[in-house]
């Protein structure tokens, strides 16, 4: 272990921000009153336990579901789903406007489950209530729209009567993530829930009380209790039982888990989306502003302590402004505020477990022995709390460190320079990933063409990651090894359903009529077929 990673040996680090005398804690927020509340209508035969990061004490016992239980909860929910599905798209909708307006009075409630199961700073706890009010008030207004009956030109125009219909698929298997498990949980059953589907839903263990707060929440918004089933457990266990039986599967998480979620989802023939890894590049073009570039590299790397999907993990800085930019975006990284507290303050948390700060370690400590330098950061913070890690810029890295090519899921960001727009594109797109991308420069239409050749779901341009996940009408997903399928838009809620095509012919058939033989037939369609053409039909 190099002395960049020993607290006892390095330089006074980020600084340490601490509670203020008499503040919230755990057992302030979540008492025995508010765990049974919450899991009360959890399928679980067994028991388990949840766990703060930030000191690593046990919040809650939880119950623990089996393989047995996955299959009560779908049961339930699927008997509650037929009522649901019959009940108009507008009176869903409404839900979820209800919902919005809670989510947004009760805000403090959740933000503090948030911080505490996840680590993270209440800033960035913030963003998850701002992404799930936005999801619920974007399908709670465009739901009805979205999924109203539509008419398409028939086979034989005014002859021909066609509609396009959407259904529910049924019951949705969601397995949600543990960064996110606010955003992630409810904020992806929202268009599940206005589309008329139910939902059985395994969060992590770790976060489960944020997604049963807003179950809670859903339910006082009008949804109807059984619709939505949870179930816990560990994965491996828990996960492969909630594909076994669902009618569509939505998944977040691990590349690795994903591919297995997909085995098991075409087996049955059952269509899944999933949302995976990403090694997300962010390109400082030779134009940039850079101090707001800077300051855009510290919200793209740093945000939720890096444990984002769509943060960003590869840095490439033209060679011309190389220098002057990570002079300023290191002096910010530095005076990079930790801590704790359920308050605002804070610019970064805690890593929400052992194992991803073992990751984080690793592939540090591996690209330092084998030459790269620590610009920032570079160290754990166990003054803190036991999984704080400073964040940390990594210059000089190559091929051979884990960090340069492997997800790292942490407040790493390595930097790469440039010369020029051609090879940054190329070396951007040089991975198995393609969810998130950046791009920075004073010429908009220069970065709108540059963000064009990223083979990315999403590209930001003067911007690291909000602005296209907060622009809930376009789509949002990953090419590649970082999924299949789209959140957010009309994509995010027509995947919960199922199309039909419902085609009444009127007057006269498709076929030989009027005396027609079959060759007078062919003849006389093949006449209305280049008329139809003519006409500029489609």
């Amino acid at each position: 272990m190099t002395d960049t990673l020993d607290t006892a040996t390095a330089p006074a680090g980020n600084p340490a921000l601490t509670a203020p005398e008499g503040a919230r804690g755990p057992a302030d927020v979540v008492t025995p009153e508010l765990a049974a509340r919450l899991t009360r209508d959890v399928v679980g035969s067994g028991t388990t336990a949840n766990h703060t990061p930030f000191t690593g004490d046990k919040l809650a016992d939880l119950p623990e579901s089996t393989p047995e239980d996955v299959a009560t909860a779908f049961e339930r929910a699927r008997t509650a789903q037929k009522a649901w599905a019959a009940t108009p798209a507008r009176r869903r909708a409404a839900v979820l406007l209800r919902f919005h307006d809670l989510v947004l009075a009760r805000q403090d409630e959740v933000l503090d489950l948030i911080q505490l199961e996840t680590g993270k700073a209440r800033l960035h706890a913030h963003e998850e209530v701002q992404a799930v009010a936005s999801a619920a008030r974007h399908y709670g207004r465009k739901a009805p729209a979205y999924l109203r009956p539509k008419g398409r030109i028939g086979a034989v125009p005014v002859l021909t009567k066609v509609s396009e219909l959407r259904h529910p698929r049924g019951v949705v298997g969601q397995i949600a993530p543990w960064n996110y498990p606010f955003e992630l949980s409810v904020g992806d059953a929202l268009p599940a829930f206005a589309a008329g589907n139910a939902v059985v839903m395994k969060p992590d263990t770790e976060t489960a009380l944020t997604a049963l707060w807003a179950r809670e929440r859903l339910i006082e918004a009008g949804l109807p209790a059984e619709l939505w089933q949870v179930v816990l457990g560990e994965g491996p266990v828990i996960g492969p039982a909630v594909v076994q039986h669902a009618d569509y599967v939505s998944f977040t998480g691990s590349t690795r888990t994903g591919r297995e979620v997909a085995q098991g989802a075409a087996a049955r023939l059952v269509s899944c989306s999933l949302e995976l890894g990403g090694k997300n590049a962010m390109l400082v073009l030779a134009d940039a502003d850079l101090e707001k570039a800077a300051a855009g590299a510290v919200r793209g790397c740093f945000s939720s302590a890096g444990q984002l999907c769509i943060s960003i993990e590869r840095l490439y800085v033209h060679e011309s402004v190389a220098d002057a930019f990570l002079e300023r975006f290191a002096a910010l990284t530095r005076a990079m505020r930790l801590g704790s507290a359920l308050a605002y303050g804070a610019d970064m948390g805690s890593l929400v477990s052992r194992r991803q700060f073992d990751n984080v370690n690793r592939h540090v400590e591996e690209a330092v022995e084998k030459g790269a330098k620590v610009l920032a950061g570079g160290r754990a913070r166990p003054d803190i709390g036991p999984l704080f890690y400073e964040p940390t810029i990594l210059d000089g890295v190559d091929t051979s460190m884990t960090v340069c090519a492997e997800e790292t899921f942490g407040p790493v960001v390595s930097v790469y320079r440039f010369g020029d727009e051609d090879e940054a594109i190329e070396r951007a797109n040089d991975t198995a990933y393609g969810l998130n991308a950046s791009v920075w420069t004073r010429n908009g239409s220069r970065g709108r063409a540059v963000a064009a050749r990223l083979r990315t779901g999403t590209v930001n341009v003067n911007e690291s990651y909000a602005a296209a996940y907060g622009s809930v009408q376009a789509p949002m997903g990953g090419m590649g090894s970082s999924g299949i399928g789209r959140r957010h838009g009309s994509e995010g809620i027509l995947k919960f359903t199922e199309a039909q095509t419902v085609a009444q012919q009127r007057l006269l058939p498709l076929a030989p009529s009027f005396g027609m033989d079959d060759e007078k037939y062919a003849a006389f369609m093949s006449i209305s077929l280049r008329a139809l053409k003519a006409l500029r039909l489609r």
